[in-house]
């Protein structure tokens, strides 16, 4: 077949003057608009139409941006001007919510399939219980839409990675990205460990920033002693464990399936770095989540005696410690200069509970939201925005607080109750909160059903870390506002709807337009 080298070139060269010509014309309008406004809201602009465009026509790339930009956030905001703040605070949030907008049309226009998912009917509901909570307490209208987006503003992820239906090589490879930032946020945390307040110094978002009367960052206040505990770029200490606790949980279930030997030495030296990085977060809702999670899938998935036998030694040597040393642990206080053991033994402690409850810690809340909160509205709760979570915090809204005679959350100031569950029973109600663990509980149910059963053992292993992983922000949800928290709701949400799509085989070996 004879070419015509002629046209080829025409074709090339008129590609390449409309190429030129758009980009002029892109450089006009940019210098037209600096003219006008700020440099910095000018790159705020053509941020928002690169990622709107990049998310129309490629969402699966924007999903992964936002699992790889997120746990660097806290750290970059700390360099973002006051004028442009507020743009940046909501840039990952809008995201979000413009890959929701891009799935649902694909859905409707059946470019993309819609996905049968173990919670979609308990969201659904879950919805209903949120509008009629919102009205039955008549809740202003704007503080509800704040409340109801705090609750579910993650939950929408899974429902997007389910329904783009991303290939099984898209996810995988996305994990293996998530673990070397693992590994990225481990070393940095070691790092902080040898040099200490210097490096803390420079990586602790510690401003507040705020919009009118909105707490937009509240800021970090370092309350433990400098270099005492790592947090790496993500703000807070209990931050960089939850995290480490999640990947650690899926490389864990992988390194169960894992035949090939280069294979294992990798994820063997992720351990051997993480570990370390995750007992110096001294964070022990991290320690327990991992350590929960891990006996999850190492005695119940893959009945290894071995970990059964190495799991008892352990607690007959904690025992053992106390015994031997004299420590008293009931009365362990977190005091400066605490040591890792003792950080342990405190978990434990009598004072410690008996001063959380008198300090208006997460104790008192423990106490009082089913004795007091809970009778006082138990069926839709006081309505989206108004008890223990991250809205009513924000909002400084203190009605509900005032009613029912309590302090305004933990320590009397702080709005949130520091429990995820009992801020989604005080403000949903025992019928909300029952559907949302519906989801929950349907999901768990779904991972652990795949990890069992599923013929291909990368999706078992995936499924088997993610069970674990739910598991382990059950117990974390206990101690914190952790489905709220964008290093730890985004990640949830998203692995089960990946999880979704590839065990039901919606996620094809090869890209197609509803995963582009």
């Amino acid at each position: 077949m004879k070419v015509d080298l002629k046209a080829v070139y025409r074709l090339s060269e008129e590609h390449t003057r409309r190429l030129m010509i758009g980009l002029f014309a892109a450089l006009a309008v940019l210098v037209l608009l600096q003219s006008v406004f700020s440099p910095l809201i000018v790159l705020a602009a053509v941020l928002t139409v690169t990622f709107a465009a990049m998310t129309l026509t490629r969402p699966l790339w924007t999903l992964a941006f936002l699992a790889v930009f997120l746990p660097f956030e806290p750290f970059l905001l700390k360099f973002v001007p006051v004028e442009v703040y507020l743009f940046a605070r909501f840039f990952s949030e809008g995201l979000v919510y413009a890959l929701c907008l891009v799935t649902a049309s694909r859905v409707l226009m059946k470019q993309a399939k819609g996905v049968q998912t173990p919670v979609g009917l308990p969201f659904v509901l879950f919805l209903v219980v949120l509008a009629a909570s919102a009205l039955v307490n008549a809740v202003d209208p704007t503080t509800a839409a704040l409340g109801v987006r705090q609750i579910i503003r993650f939950i929408l992820v899974f429902f997007v990675a389910a329904h783009l239906a991303p290939p099984k090589a898209y996810v995988l490879r996305l994990t293996q990205v998530m673990l070397a930032i693992v590994a990225v946020q481990a070393s940095i945390g070691l790092a902080q460990a040898f040099i200490g307040e210097p490096l803390d110094a420079l990586l602790l978002p510690s401003e507040a920033r705020t919009f009118g009367d909105i707490t937009l960052t509240a800021g970090v206040s370092q309350f433990w002693d400098p270099g005492s505990r790592v947090f790496a770029t993500l703000g807070r200490y209990d931050r960089l464990g939850n995290f480490l606790a999640f990947f650690l949980l899926i490389a864990a279930a992988m390194l169960y399936q894992k035949g090939n030997i280069r294979d294992r030495r990798e994820l063997l030296s992720l351990f051997a770095l993480a570990l370390p990085a995750l007992v110096l977060t001294y964070s022990r809702a991290s320690w327990f989540a991992f350590l929960f999670g891990f006996l999850f899938i190492a005695l119940y998935l893959h009945r290894d005696r071995r970990v059964a036998a190495v799991f008892a030694s352990v607690l007959i040597l904690a025992g053992a410690y106390v015994w031997a040393s004299g420590l008293n642990v009931r009365f362990i206080t977190e005091a400066p200069g605490q040591t890792l053991v003792e950080r342990f033994y405190e978990t434990f402690s009598a004072s410690r509970w008996r001063s959380e409850y008198y300090g208006l810690g997460r104790v008192y809340w423990m106490v009082q939201t089913p004795i007091t909160v809970v009778p006082a509205a138990p069926l839709f709760g006081f309505g989206p925005g108004q008890f223990g979570g991250g809205a009513v915090s924000a909002l400084h809204d203190t009605s509900a607080y005032d009613r029912l005679g309590l302090p305004f959350g933990v320590y009397g100031t702080e709005g949130y109750v520091d429990n995820n569950w009992l801020s989604l029973w005080g403000e949903t109600g025992t019928i909300g909160l029952a559907f949302f663990l519906w989801m929950y509980l349907a999901l768990f149910a779904f991972a652990v059903r795949t990890a069992r059963t599923h013929a291909d053992p990368q999706v078992r292993a995936l499924a088997g870390g993610y069970a674990a992983a739910l598991i382990g922000f059950a117990f974390i949800a206990m101690l914190s506002t952790a489905f709220e928290i964008r290093t730890n709701g985004y990640y949830l949400w998203l692995f089960g709807g990946l999880l979704v799509a590839i065990a039901h085989g919606k996620g094809k070996t090869h890209d197609h337009p509803a995963g582009q």
